[in-house]
């Protein structure tokens, strides 16, 4: 490999999910990358198996969801229930959420990652190395660029190096890349060992199609649909309660009785197949930094959320679809670092509410296992029987972003309000024909308008790039139109992962401020000079 070669704008280590989409927002915006994957292929077996509809629209930007669509199952929510199931409460989810999707997806991730790497195929800005393992990250005391990756091929023990312009750690919970930026788990106290079932039958299976939580201290479990014939039980078994062999099979049998029907002899039949059992720690935690210089913690590596509200391979995909923009600002634009600095501003607290839901729900669940169990499942049991909170929950399981440099709140203003949140993506007309929102809008800033749009807002979107769009040319049921006067707002400027950067409150006529957020957008040098030249795709480990 030449010198030359060893050079990469972006290194991404880990090509699961979080890494592969990355990769592909960030050919979206012209930004090569290479990936290193320790194995060989896809991880073969199910794990995370719910995508909520904002996770939708991140593979509608990459070019996946039709697919995905055709692989996933729409799901209508949540329940709490009792240990006689009897139902505590429930979360509805709509099949028609906020982002043009249904707000509950479930999928077999192996279908998913299959469909990404098929995408990162048809990239040439991608490139995946395959049975290369990453084994350290370095980088210079001031944390400038370039940073030096050390791997290994596979089979052999001859150290290698790269370097890039930027790191992404993909590279789960075992992250070498978060040791490597000296960062460490902070613990969000929940700890438990569970047992996850993967089932393929059949056979009838009594019950609902969205997910069902069991609520009891001795024998908490849950449930979902995850396909036509696949089934997820998840059960708080003891390390050494095996569900194999003949006594297995009898006390698995027991443990799905009161969802489906199996022989006396237990599951055994061809028409009961156990894909999988795995026995996991459900852990919640936050890494204390999420990046050093010119290194991020993306996914697991940054967060473990319980599995009990469906948010963590969500979550991991949110740290994609936010950092990848700003990236590519600061790799493509010349943007300074100091833009890369609202990625862990904006990702760890929204993060960190997410692991508390779930956190929340886990202990509606079990209550925990030390003295206080019993009263904490009690409150929060109570808490999940009131109407407002049901609904909170339902409707803000994926909060606002909190104000800072990127999400301008109006103090003294009442336009303030969709700051910080997504803009809804209805079907609108384009040319002719229905076409989704951000298909419209395209990769870069937007400015949304309901009233005629004014020389300082298409100013603003001009030194943007940005196209300024009136809600009455787009020709859709009037979700937009709704949505900017119940925020009180007559205009929103959109960043590329369409959330809310700034608003014109209701009469006021027209952005105010805008230095608040400008200088950290701003081009220091001419595109041209800032763009990383492609690598040829002909070079390969």
């Amino acid at each position: 490999m030449s010198a030359a070669a060893a050079r990469r704008p972006v290194v991404i280590i880990g090509a699961g999910p979080v890494g592969v989409t990355a990769a592909l927002l960030l050919a979206r915006h012209g930004v090569p990358s290479l990936l290193l994957e320790r194995h060989g292929d896809i991880y073969p077996l199910p794990r995370a198996v719910v995508a909520d509809d904002e996770i939708c629209r991140i593979l509608q930007t990459v070019g996946v969801h039709e697919e995905f669509a055709a692989v996933a199952r729409p799901a209508p929510g949540l329940r709490l229930l009792d240990p006689r199931r009897r139902v505590i409460t429930e979360f509805p989810r709509s099949p028609h959420g906020h982002h043009g999707f249904a707000q509950t997806n479930m999928f077999d991730q192996p279908e998913l990652e299959r469909l990404l790497r098929d995408a990162l195929e048809r990239r040439p800005e991608c490139e995946l190395w395959s049975g290369v393992e990453a084994v350290s990250v370095t980088q210079p005391a001031d944390g400038a660029a370039p940073v030096r990756v050390t791997f290994r091929r596979d089979g052999s023990e001859e150290e290698e190096h790269l370097w890039a312009d930027a790191v992404l750690g993909c590279d789960g919970a075992g992250s070498i890349t978060r040791e490597a930026i000296g960062a460490v788990w902070e613990d969000l106290r929940f700890e438990e060992s569970w047992r996850v079932i993967d089932v393929r039958t059949g056979r009838r299976v009594h019950s609902w199609d969205g997910a069902e939580q069991i609520c009891c201290p001795t024998r908490p479990a849950t449930y979902m649909r995850v396909g036509e014939d696949r089934y997820r039980w998840e059960f708080r078994l003891s390390e050494d309660e095996r569900l194999d062999g003949p006594q297995g099979r009898a006390r698995l049998r027991e443990l799905v009785a009161p969802w489906v029907d199996l022989p006396s002899d237990g599951p055994q039949d061809d028409d009961f197949e156990v894909i999988r059992q795995a026995q996991y720690t459900f852990r919640a935690r936050l890494a204390d930094r999420w990046r050093r210089g010119r290194v991020f913690l993306l996914g697991d590596a940054a967060h473990l959320t319980p599995p009990f509200v469906g948010q963590g391979l969500c979550a991991g995909l949110r740290d994609a679809s936010n950092l990848t923009w700003k990236l590519a600002r600061v790799l493509r634009e010349g943007a300074g670092d100091g833009l890369l600095d609202t990625y862990e501003q904006e990702r760890k607290p929204h993060a960190r509410h997410l692991i508390r839901v779930a956190v929340a729900v886990g202990w509606a669940m079990t209550g925990g296992q030390d003295r206080g169990a019993a009263l904490r499942r009690a409150v929060v049991s109570a808490a999940c029987r009131l109407p407002g909170v049901t609904a909170a929950v339902s409707r803000d399981l994926s909060p606002a972003l909190t104000a800072g440099p990127l999400v301008r709140r109006h103090r003294r203003l009442t336009g303030h309000r969709l700051a910080g949140t997504f803009c809804p993506q209805p079907w609108v007309l384009r040319d002719g024909r229905h076409v989704r929102l951000d298909d419209v809008l395209g990769k870069r800033f937007a400015v949304v308008t309901a009233v005629p749009p004014t020389a300082r807002m298409t100013g603003v979107a001009a030194a943007l790039g940005a196209p300024t769009v009136h809600v009455a040319d787009l020709g859709d049921d009037g979700t937009l139109a709704a949505w900017l006067a119940r925020g009180r707002a007559d205009a929103v400027l959109l960043r590329p992962d369409r959330v809310v950067l700034d608003t014109v409150p209701t009469g006021t006529g027209d952005f105010t401020d805008t230095a608040a957020w400008a200088p950290l957008l701003h081009t220091a040098r001419r595109p041209a000079e800032a763009r990383p030249d492609p690598l040829p795709r002909s070079i390969t480990p």
